[in-house]
């Protein structure tokens, strides 16, 4: 079989970089003339309430991302990406307490397949609510994925370098405090042309799901 470069887009990957901003803080307090003994018990639950977390502060659903390339399963890494190692490869990450990514991509006869499962953990729900907002900001030409997340949107684009057409799936979801990214793609590099829109939008929803279901497993 003839060898056939892959186009820059498909080989030119970036890895994922996440800075977790972190906030900490610390009680201090004077040295209180000495009480009458009937006030004792008062200054104790002065104290105590000062020294306990706010009530307000809502718990994190999701304190760590979980690990990516066992949120596909195999039969499924074999169907979307045709020889490539179920295993995955995980992307190296600045912080995979928060962050966590896995990439399988395998090139079959002429068919070449690329998948990505991104997980991030955020402080707050509202937190990952803008994000994904934010994330949708940047596409266009989608649309919203019932029954996935608490919200998900998916997009295909279809690209062309070389004459050789390489068509995109991303599909973006958001489960409380944390947010599931799914990138598909694929191209036929014999034909010079894409997949269809359907199979690689399905193939992006799929591999979402499944993600969504194994980050469910990681709840508080």
């Amino acid at each position: 079989m003839r060898s056939f470069p892959l186009p820059i887009a498909l080989t030119a990957r970036l890895s994922p970089v996440v800075v977790l901003a972190a906030a900490g803080w610390a009680l201090s307090s004077g040295s209180p003339a000495a009480p009458e003994a009937a006030d004792k018990p008062a200054e104790k639950t002065k104290t105590q309430s000062a020294s306990a977390p706010s009530q307000t502060q809502a718990a994190k659903t999701y304190a760590a991302a979980p690990a990516p390339c066992g949120s596909i399963a195999e039969k499924s890494v074999k169907s979307l990406v045709p020889g490539a190692k179920t295993a995955g490869k995980e992307i190296q990450s600045t912080d995979s307490k928060l962050r966590r990514t896995c990439s399988w991509n395998a090139l079959k006869g002429y068919e070449y397949r690329w998948l990505d499962v991104s997980f991030e953990v955020l402080e707050s729900d509202e937190a990952a609510e803008r994000s994904y907002q934010g994330r949708l900001e940047d596409k266009s030409g989608g649309g919203a994925v019932p029954g996935l997340g608490d919200a998900a949107y998916s997009v295909v684009n279809l690209t062309t370098e070389d004459k050789q057409q390489t068509r995109e799936g991303v599909v973006v979801a958001r489960a409380s405090n944390a947010l599931v990214i799914v990138t598909y793609n694929g191209s036929d590099f014999e034909s010079k042309k894409a997949p269809g829109t359907d199979e690689i939008n399905k193939g992006a929803i799929k591999a979402a799901k499944e993600a969504v279901a194994a980050l469910e497993k990681n709840r508080n």
